[in-house]
């Protein structure tokens, strides 16, 4: 509540209030103080409740602190684990993909099963032992690896 004053602190600004308005006048003051934060408090109540008012019921157990984004993204992110990204994860096969596009591009037809059927013969695997073919039906593989220029890195 008092945010980071430590106790010296606190009778340092007691001894300030009393120097600045007298013991006479301090106790006026506080009341004062203590009335001005309590209608604060009950007019962002007020507010709150309203606001959950025009919102709905859908919108019940809306939290406002949720509004700050370091606790929206904590509360969304870092306590539900089961966010279904393995689910999505496992929902996309970028390989099978890649080899789709890769035969669409070289010409080949893509069989029921996702592997591509060539016309002219089999397709002889990639160097890199991905299962892609990259070569064209009527050139032999490459055996030698691709010139390396140092400059280009």
């Amino acid at each position: 509540m008092f945010f980071d004053i430590g106790p010296l602190e606190l009778i340092a600004l007691v001894i300030l209030a009393i120097l600045v308005f007298g013991p006479e006048k301090l106790p006026k003051v506080i009341q004062d103080t203590a009335r001005f934060i309590r209608k604060v408090r009950e007019f962002s109540d007020s507010a709150r409740d309203d606001i959950r008012r025009e919102l709905g019921p859908e919108f019940k157990d809306f939290d406002f602190e949720d509004l700050n984004p370091k606790n929206f993204a904590r509360k969304h992110l870092l306590e539900n684990e089961d966010l279904g990204l393995k689910e999505i994860r496992n929902g996309f096969d970028l390989r099978q993909e890649l080899a789709e596009v890769t035969d669409a591009v070289n010409g080949r037809e893509i069989a029921p099963g996702g592997s591509a059927a060539s016309g002219t013969g089999t397709a002889a695997p990639s160097p890199g032992g991905s299962g892609v073919d990259l070569h064209k039906p009527g050139q032999a593989p490459r055996t030698d690896p691709p010139p390396y220029d140092a400059d280009a890195t």
